[in-house]
């Protein structure tokens, strides 16, 4: 009996995977759940197993190849013998010279190829709106192919470096303004510089930036940013980081933040939802997804089941994605189910700013930096002065479904949460 394994779907917004590496040859065993290719996708890398024991007996598509969700893979017989026994059938492969009693047929094979190479130029762009089941990427031995998918090079580019450039690129058409009518705006030509370098976009920057313009264009965004004195928290912080650091935990600002801001979800149920065509939901699960910076590019692992987890437990989840994802290692399943996404841009120079949502969540909060600051304290009915430690906090909100009241609430309580210190560790 034989089983066709096909491309799974290897993320929420994956819609195809490229072959990275295979694993294993036409011929050989596999055992049950063992992994038979390498695929990449924007996402994440991820190896795709037999789901049965046999012997597989066709690769269905190349190093390099990119494969659409659904696309076969490979084959694998149940039962059968490996290939290795068969070993002594590789002579008849010396009948090779035979072959070239056929030299005629085979040498306008070349002269084919040789009119091929427009057409994979394009076919990145055609995998990416949903061509064919599997599309090669280009010509060239495999491990130039990989490098120039890692750089995001057209492989021509790299046999001919004065193509990579046009000197000029044409003016983008007009587009119909507010009115309806041709737009009086246009973006003027590149024109290529002595010292200009152009950096072809990756696989994966490719994806973000197509994500970014679709959010901007789907979510009508507000911003509100608030003013934090984390005095409090810190104080509970200095209580417990040395302790969770000896069991491996790193107790940082940002957990904290995560974890209010999932008590804040469960209360504001709005800002943990989705829009579809007609009518939004209100979902149970909070997922919380805690963007982190690669290599490679931005990405957003998820913390499953937020709200059931102690600041402590949290802490732990960010560290663990936070090394898969620099490690390469993050699974599908990882990136996946995210409600709500976090964004910390960083220490340096980042008072605060709008962050762009993840769709598709409604909602997505940017952390400024932490600095020390004067700030007014009250206490026994008198105003004084002192230097505590103050973060600013973004809150980008998709305004179709969430009005500024409660996103103005939302961010308020997560702010009071902080201000009070009310976590339990």
């Amino acid at each position: 009996m034989s089983t066709t394994v096909t491309m799974p779907q290897l993320g929420e917004s994956v819609v195809e995977g490229t072959i990275g590496k295979w694993l294993v040859k036409e011929g050989e065993s596999v055992a049950r759940d063992q992994a038979v290719v390498e695929v990449l996708t924007d996402k994440a890398d991820s190896e795709v197993p037999s789901p049965v024991a046999g012997v597989v007996s066709k690769l269905l598509a190349n190093v390099d190849d990119v494969v659409k969700v659904g696309g076969g893979l490979f084959i694998v017989e149940e039962g059968a013998a490996p290939a290795a026994k068969e070993a002594p059938k590789a002579e008849p492969k010396a009948e090779a010279p035979k072959a070239e009693a056929k030299p005629e047929p085979k040498a306008e094979a070349p002269k084919t190829k040789n009119e091929i190479p427009p057409p994979p130029k394009e076919a990145p762009a055609a995998a990416r709106n949903g061509g064919p089941g599997v599309i090669a990427t280009g010509s060239g031995s495999p491990s130039a192919r990989k490098a120039a998918r890692e750089q995001g090079v057209e492989l021509a580019a790299l046999a001919k470096p004065s193509a990579a450039i046009a000197p000029a690129a044409p003016a983008p058409a007009p587009v119909a303004g507010p009115s309806g009518k041709k737009s009086a705006f246009q973006v003027p030509p590149y024109i290529q510089r002595a010292g200009d370098q152009v950096i072809p976009f990756s696989r994966r920057r490719r994806i973000i930036a197509d994500h970014m313009v679709y959010s901007k264009l789907t979510s009508p965004h507000v911003v509100a940013v608030a003013e934090v004195d984390i005095q409090a928290t810190s104080k509970l912080r200095d209580q417990h980081k040395d302790k969770l650091k000896k069991e491996g935990i790193g107790l940082s600002f940002l957990s904290f933040v995560c974890a209010a801001t999932v008590k804040a979800l469960s209360e504001f149920k709005e800002l943990n939802a989705r829009v579809l065509d007609d009518a939004y939901v209100l979902l149970k699960e909070i997922n919380l997804g805690v963007a982190v910076d690669t290599p490679d590019g931005l990405v957003v692992p998820v913390i499953k089941g937020a709200d059931n987890l102690t600041v402590k437990g949290i802490a732990r989840g960010i560290d663990e994605l936070a090394v898969k994802a620099r490690d390469g290692k993050l699974s599908p399943d990882d990136l996946a189910g995210k409600t709500f996404t976090v964004s910390n841009p960083g220490r340096r120079g980042n008072l605060h700013g709008g962050a762009i949502i993840s769709q598709p969540n409604v909602g997505i909060l940017r952390i400024g930096e932490i600095k020390k600051r004067v700030v007014v304290v009250e206490k026994d009915g008198e105003d004084s002065m002192a230097i505590h430690p103050v973060m600013y906090l973004s809150l980008s909100y998709d305004h179709r479904i969430v009005d500024g009241v409660h996103a103005n609430g939302f961010l308020y309580r997560i702010g009071e949460l902080l201000e009070q210190g009310d976590f339990s560790i």
